[in-house]
């Protein structure tokens, strides 16, 4: 199991339909499925205080050489 994964969490069932039908339309844009996991919330918690702004801290914190920018246009 990978340490780190990413993930859309809601609140709101109303708010999955939203969540489907953006990443269809990025995984067409894009050609390839999107991996993210989705969600729905059941509790959240704060993580604990040095954590919270984390990349303001430290600016060269972390990198991962699978994450990139992309054409959201």
């Amino acid at each position: 199991m990978p340490r780190y994964r990413s993930a859309i969490f809601y609140h709101n069932p109303s708010d999955l339909d939203t969540i489907r039908s953006v990443t269809v339309e990025f995984e067409k844009k894009w050609g390839a499925p999107i991996v993210t996991q989705i969600e729905q919330i059941e509790s959240f918690y704060d993580a604990e205080e040095y954590h919270q702004q984390y990349l303001t801290k430290n600016v060269d914190g972390y990198h991962c050489d699978t994450h990139f920018i992309r054409d959201f246009d």
